[in-house]
């Protein structure tokens, strides 16, 4: 908290922020993208099959016999692992810098257990973890889901910057529809800079739309703060983007490195978007390579639905320590 900041009452920072539960409007909007992105699949699917003399199921039951899956295990396993250890430290950054001080051993339950959250959704996850933190240690839950707004900001930018590198140095391969990266990271440079020093007071000091509960850490976060969140999380991507390639090629399709950078934060864009089996994600893989449609959606399917599972699976080996930590501080 800021010097000169009254905390407000408990029931009413608690009461904002707390998560709303999404409207009809919001359901329908997300059920049809899902329907769309299956009837996607579908008609590609199909198409793919028919040119091959096949029918749907037995065209896509060669693509699954061909892979090596003892293979594949091993390079998804390392990676999730990975993932989780880097995550996690994100996550224990933020929150030491913005509301407690918590050692990295307590970090690692709650974000593991949230994991189990994040099949349906990643932001519920988040939502999960800073309800856990506020019985815990006590923090307003306003403050948490302020460190926690801030980490997905974090997250948005890094995956455009990395994205973007991808073009550069591999743009002439990508589809043409990938040309507005450039564009998009050009304007969002200039919005991090209007916003940067919005919240800094520089511009609209009178304002007082930043001094609001959710923009909390935004008050307290300096250029260090956001470039040490991207620095955490690249090596994630980066290693991502070398086992997606190799993984690729178990099915029977050749990418490059370069091509793969270009192509792999747009499709972790995609699997941000609620939906069931991140459907977004694998209609994306199905349109950028639609040469191996039935390769792509069997490796989509494989490898986004293996990675949430599996670090559920994390979770279930950490939820009874975090159950012990949420109830022992709620008594």
């Amino acid at each position: 908290m800021t010097e000169g900041e009254t905390p407000a009452p408990l029931a009413e920072t608690d009461a904002e922020a707390m998560p709303r539960r999404g409207g009809l409007g919001g359901r329908i909007v997300v059920w049809g993208i899902t329907l769309l992105c299956f009837y996607i699949l579908y008609t590609r699917l199909a198409g793919a099959a028919e040119r091959q003399g096949q029918s749907l199921v037995p065209y896509l039951a060669a693509v699954f016999e061909r892979v090596n899956w003892l293979a594949l295990v091993a390079l998804l396993i390392p990676y999730s692992l990975t993932f989780f250890l880097l995550d996690s430290l994100a996550v224990w950054r933020v929150v030491n810098w913005f509301n407690a001080r918590v050692p990295l051993r307590d970090i690692l339950p709650v974000r593991a257990s949230t994991y189990i959250l994040s099949i349906l959704n990643e932001q519920v996850g988040k939502g999960a973890m800073a309800l856990y933190l506020q019985r815990r240690e006590g923090v307003p839950g306003w403050k948490l889901g302020s460190s926690m707004l801030f980490l997905m900001f974090c997250e948005f930018y890094y995956l455009l910057g990395w994205a973007t590198l991808g073009y550069a140095l591999n743009g002439h391969t990508l589809p043409k529809e990938f040309a507005a990266i450039p564009v998009i990271a050009v304007v969002a440079a200039l919005f991090f800079v209007v916003f940067y020093l919005y919240f800094r007071g520089v511009i609209l000091p009178g304002s007082k739309l930043r001094d609001r509960h959710v923009f909390h850490a935004f008050r307290q976060a300096r250029l260090g703060h956001y470039a040490t969140i991207v620095a955490i999380k690249s090596p994630a991507l980066l290693v991502a983007v070398m086992v997606y390639t190799l993984a690729l090629r178990l099915f029977g399709v050749e990418l490059g490195l370069g091509q793969m950078l270009g192509y792999l934060p747009v499709v972790f864009f995609g699997a941000g978007v609620p939906g069931p089996m991140r459907a977004v994600a694998i209609t994306l893989w199905v349109v950028l390579l639609p040469d191996h449609a039935g390769e792509m959606a069997a490796f989509a399917l494989v490898m986004h639905n293996f990675f949430i599972f599996f670090n559920a699976a994390i979770g279930l080996v950490f939820l009874r320590r975090a159950q012990r930590d949420v109830l022992g501080a709620a008594t």
